[in-house]
């Protein structure tokens, strides 16, 4: 591991302290990386195939006939 300085904004890091919930910046900084990995690798497997089959799946969603008769 290596050891970086690197200037923060206060405000921004209080943000980011509150919303994940950390307590120091190693914490913050750690949670905040660590959530923007798994971000990234959650879109790449949602491709524009995976889009395309939930598209198709979800098609009779728009059809006003489809859904009057499922809430009949």
């Amino acid at each position: 591991m290596t050891k970086r300085l690197i200037e923060i904004e206060d405000g921004l890091l209080d943000r980011a302290r509150r919303s994940l919930g950390t307590r120091t910046i190693t914490d913050t900084v750690v949670s905040a990386l660590e959530l923007v990995v798994r971000d990234g690798e959650r879109r790449k497997t949602l491709d524009d195939a995976a889009l395309k089959r939930f598209a198709k799946a979800t098609k009779d969603l728009a059809d006003e006939e489809v859904m009057a008769a499922a809430w009949r």
